[in-house]
């Protein structure tokens, strides 16, 4: 329990729910980061983090038969949800492993590549995690991040009164819970202190509009953290009224656009 309680985001379904959203609206960018590297047919694959599953299972569709993708996660919750949509799938080339990154090994085994998105920004030592990916993934393989790196740069123009404060309480929050919300450079510079090479790195920002789909993965993301910081005395009704009340102008406006955290997409070689 103590697990599921100290998910800054809480592992509860309507959580799982909105990481599937979340997943939905980010999977083109994520397909096609997965193109370039090289995740094909028969490729061996760690999924670092894998939440309740979406990601693992893209990858092991696209892996086949003849490749595996060993997930690992803390969450009781999510692995249920995991296994679940394995088994609803009928997939047999996932292993799924209820571990601690901060505490248990990494399950050994010959990796082409290790996938990781929106982890090392929540764990309480980043440093660890890519030790233990470095100890496991052998010479040529490749490690993949999706990090957060200026968290800040969430904004809504026209600007809304009380978004700046909200963002600026995730943020604070997500620091009290032990994680860093702009783990991108610390990455970087992890990568290259235990023996992988940076291959490439870019950023990932988008400018929307209320009509496009990636609006929907914030308003959702509002919508589900605002009790929580209600319930923990962060805020009070009045704020989340007022918040959710600029989010449905700015929504139903013509003229609305949402710049999204900035995320760095990150690939390294294990040397």
């Amino acid at each position: 329990m103590e697990r599921e309680r100290d998910y800054v985001l809480g592992t509860h379904e309507q959580e799982v729910e909105r990481l599937g959203l979340q997943h939905r609206v980010w999977r083109p960018h994520v397909l096609s980061c997965w193109h370039r590297t090289g995740i094909t047919v028969g490729k061996r694959i760690l999924d670092v983090g894998a939440g309740p599953g979406y990601a693992t299972l893209d990858l092991a569709e696209i892996v086949g038969p003849t490749g595996e993708v060993v997930a690992v996660e803390r969450s009781h919750n999510f692995i249920q949800a995991l296994q679940e949509r394995v088994t609803r799938r009928g997939l047999t080339n996932v292993k799924a492993h209820e571990i601690d990154l901060m505490v248990d090994p990494l399950p050994a085994s010959r990796y082409d590549f290790s996938w990781c998105r929106w982890v090392a920004a929540f764990v309480s030592d980043p440093g660890l995690l890519i030790q233990k990916l470095s100890r496991v993934l052998p010479l040529g393989a490749v490690s993949i991040f999706h990090e957060y790196s200026q968290y800040d740069t969430w904004r809504y123009y026209p600007s809304l009164p009380h978004h700046g404060p909200f963002r600026d309480l995730v943020v604070q929050t997500w620091r009290e819970s032990g994680g860093e919300p702009d783990a991108g450079p610390v990455v970087i510079a992890l990568l290259r202190k235990n023996g992988f090479r940076i291959r490439s790195v870019q950023p990932l920002i988008f400018c929307v509009r209320p009509t496009e789909y990636m609006w929907q993965w914030a308003a959702e993301f509002v919508d589900n953290y605002l009790p929580r910081l209600q319930d923990a005395g962060r805020i009070d009704q009045a704020f989340v009224d007022k918040l959710r009340e600029e989010l449905a102008h700015a929504e139903a406006g013509a003229d609305s656009t949402m710049i999204t955290p900035l995320v760095l997409e990150i690939i390294a070689e294990k040397l």
